[in-house]
């Protein structure tokens, strides 16, 4: 077996001495192991001497493209060949005096877990800072690095911690002379930034839910053997971070071994990086692992999704393996799009890390590195179709994919409020609007996690679970987070309790218009138009917002999803399903914000009109269709008279209405707004005061 950098090619050559040779250059460590990677990589090349034309310089194969032709290769590609594995020349620009870095340290800090950014609210100049993202597979956060998080957001961050859609930290605000002592303070507490951005396996997902089931467990583990099968082995990450001071953790034999077989052409042998080479992927890269019913993750959004198969008995046997989701998406580019995974096929458990393994080769192997932006598996999944991706996928696994097994009904599940993980202990799930931990809050969680030595989940809906909670801690730890803001979910607005929106501004440099920023008001006002139509209190629609097309958000996924397109504008699109199995559509685009109420008024008002028994609003625009929305939009000229004008439920006369209405509007609410406030607080500080249970 030969691995050189650049293609081994064996060479016969006859008589002429000096023949000339055209041979394609060919980037980072090739493994030559099996004819499949040889007829890929390797060509044949003629030379004739004018003195003999019997010379001949043959290789293995014959050539697939005219061989003085070089592959293009965008930008990031060179970055990373010229990098010695994603070390140069971040290592020598953290270094410098400058509040920022170059170009290509700006893409290669991306692999440990860090973007540059800048305040754009700033007029005048740039002050640069830098965002850290942590990488905990399954959201899990040892209570020890919990604690590490909070304080760092304190002492070198924005005095906030972000949490995001998969399932980490982002920690804003960090300038770059006190990344080293950051990052180096995240290692040695029990964390880790590698890999959470960058060209590689991110962040691999699983529902939050520590129950102490059978598959749930099985579910975690697995992500946690995933994530540690496709974490990059070359060391750079330590030498940047700690001087090469490398923190070593035990894997799991399994994980060890499934990284190490070759057997089938997925490995660069002798290489730093066997599974990545000197290019990794050709964008990112992300897996979810979950149990059947269980869609707290979108499992259809990732480029590999994993379910757990269990026999009747409850034993995990295997997996059902989704492939091709991704959420990312360019204005104006219709060759751009958001797409759902779809079934590649079942393997035994046993087999669940050769079978990832083999497709994420064949993404490495395969996937465009000239553009990125169609250089996401999806796009692969997209030109090839699903029956040749099986093909080639089955060459690396060495095995045929059997038919995915029937599953149940799909459902979103938050596990918010309290509830029984199965061992004896409790846990709690506790909405975060937008993930912001902050001010009161971020002080109460830090004294009850610290108290009571609490572990932590992070959701994918940017949502916190706090875990093994005995029960006579359970009244005196909803005092004190209630007393911080975090509330019970029934004294949570229904709208809030599924929302989503990403950062976006000020800090995001793709942002085009606000998301998280804006999204408190959108609420109120969607709130308000729910109470003008006559929809209840108790009913609700899946909003997610996000700055730009790239999608952190998920918002092709929302029943009511808004994508930034132009200052204080958004795409609208609709059509995603509670249970996150259906993929949003572009409604209208160039929605100004203040003009939301003319789509989503008539919109909301024949929902409520023309919907069948227990009809989603995502249902009820897929039924509908785009056609007979856009006339209801169009011939729109407010509710009709006959509607109620007063919503007087909580009000014994219009007297009191009015009076309550008046107050309302000094903060920019309405009166039924408002009276659900004072009496949810009302409830809130008598519940405070009174047994939990």
């Amino acid at each position: 077996m030969t691995t050189s950098f650049g293609a081994a090619i064996n060479i016969a050559v006859a008589d002429d001495p000096n023949p000339k040779l055209q041979i394609q250059k060919f980037s980072g460590l090739e493994s030559t192991s099996n004819t499949l990677l040889l007829s890929r990589r390797l060509h044949v090349f003629q030379s004739f001497s004018p003195s003999n034309p019997s010379s001949i310089v043959r290789a293995v194969s014959t050539p697939a493209k005219p061989a003085a032709v070089e592959p293009k290769r965008s930008k990031v590609e060179i970055f990373k060949e010229q990098s010695n594995f994603i070390r140069y020349p971040l290592n020598e620009e953290i270094l410098n005096d400058a509040p920022n870095i170059n170009e290509a340290a700006t893409q290669l800090i991306k692999f440990h877990g860090s973007y540059m950014q800048y305040d754009r609210d700033e007029r005048g100049g740039r002050s640069y800072s830098f965002m850290l993202r942590t990488k905990n597979p399954g959201g899990e956060v040892p209570n020890r690095l919990y604690l590490v998080m909070d304080d760092l957001a304190d002492q070198f961050g924005i005095g906030t911690l972000r949490l995001t859609t998969r399932q980490t930290f982002q920690l804003h605000g960090v300038l770059k002379q006190n990344l080293k002592t950051v990052m180096s303070t995240i290692i040695k507490n029990m964390g880790s930034t590698l890999g959470a951005c960058g060209d590689l396996n991110r962040n691999v997902l699983a529902p939050a839910a520590p129950f102490a089931k059978k598959d749930y467990m099985f579910a975690k583990q697995t992500a946690d053997n995933i994530a540690a099968l496709l974490t990059p082995q070359s060391g750079f990450y330590y030498d940047v971070w700690v001087d090469g001071e490398k923190v070593m953790t035990a894997e799991p034999l399994e994980v060890v071994k499934a990284r190490n077989d070759n057997s089938h052409g997925t490995n660069f042998p002798d290489s730093p990086e066997p599974i990545y080479g000197t290019q990794f992927l050709p964008r990112k890269f992300k897996i979810a692992v979950t149990v059947p019913t269980d869609n707290s993750v979108d499992i259809f959004t990732n480029d590999i999704g994993v379910v757990v198969v269990s026999n009747e008995d409850g034993e995990p046997q295997g997996f059902n393996i989704y492939v091709g989701g991704g959420m990312g998406r360019t204005h104006r580019m219709e060759t751009t799009f958001p797409r759902l995974a779809e079934p590649l096929g079942y393997v035994p458990k046993e087999d669940i890390l050769y079978a990832v393994k083999a497709i994420v080769v064949t993404q490495r192997e395969n996937g465009r590195r000239d553009d990125r932006r169609y250089s996401r598996l999806k796009y692969l999944l997209s030109s090839w179709g699903i029956e040749k991706f099986r093909s080639v996928t089955e060459q690396y696994y060495g095995k045929k994919f059997e038919p995915c097994r029937e599953l149940p009904e799909w459902e979103f599940k938050s596990y918010l409020g309290w509830h029984e993980a199965g061992d004896g202990s409790l846990f709690w799930g506790l909405h975060v609007d937008n993930g912001r931990v902050k001010g009161a809050m971020k002080k109460a969680l830090r004294e009850v996690i610290e108290k009571y030595n609490l572990n932590v989940r992070l959701t994918p809906n940017q949502n916190i679970i706090l875990c093994n909670i005995r029960q006579a801690w359970k009244r005196p730890i909803t005092t004190v987070l209630a007393q911080g803001g975090l509330m019970q979910p029934r004294y949570v607005d229904p709208l809030n309790l599924t929302a989503m929106a990403c950062p976006a501004f000020p800090l995001c440099p793709l942002a085009i218009t606000e998301a998280e920023r804006g999204i408190p008001d959108i609420l109120k006002r969607v709130r308000a138009i729910f109470e003008r139509v006559g929809l209840k209190y108790s009913e609700s629609v899946v909003i997610r917002i996000t700055g730009c097309p790239n999608g952190c958000a998920r918002p092709y996924m929302a029943e009511l999803g808004l994508v930034g397109d132009g200052p204080n504008s958004y795409q609208i699109w609709l059509g995603g399903t509670p249970n996150q199995t259906s993929l949003a559509k572009t409604f209208k685009d160039k929605v100004k914000v203040q003009d939301l109420e003319k789509v989503l008024e008539p919109l909301f008002f024949h929902w409520r009109r023309m919907r069948q028994s227990k009809e989603s609003f995502g249902d009820f625009t897929n039924r509908m269709g785009f056609e007979k929305l856009g006339e209801f939009v169009e011939k729109w000229e407010g509710i009709p008279e006959s509607s109620s004008r007063y919503n007087l439920k909580l009000f014994a006369d219009r007297e009191t209405y009015e009076a309550m209405d008046a107050l309302a509007s000094i903060q920019d609410k309405n009166a039924h707004q408002l009276a659900i406030e004072v009496v949810r607080n009302y409830v809130a500080s008598q519940q405070n005061g009174k047994s939990m249970d």
